[in-house]
């Protein structure tokens, strides 16, 4: 598993708040940094990664938590 370099607590947020944030952030951190996305929305689970797809920045996965799950994400350019 890839430890984050920085961490969006976005729980409690709706959709599309959390997908908004990480869009917001990732092009202010340098490439190759993963930053992980709290998120206990359950459409964050269908948007972060479509997300990630249509942006081109590399979706490394959903990760349990007990305080709902989160997601990495790895700015690629």
């Amino acid at each position: 598993m890839t430890m984050p370099n920085e961490v969006l607590d976005c729980r409690g947020q709706r959709c599309p708040l959390p997908v908004i944030a990480a869009a917001r952030r990732m092009p202010e951190v340098p490439v190759g940094t993963v930053v992980r996305v709290l998120a206990d929305d359950p459409a964050a689970a269908v948007d972060i990664p479509a997300w990630c797809r249509m942006r081109g920045q590399e979706f490394l996965g959903t990760i349990p938590g007990p305080e709902g799950p989160a997601y990495d994400i790895r700015r690629t350019h």
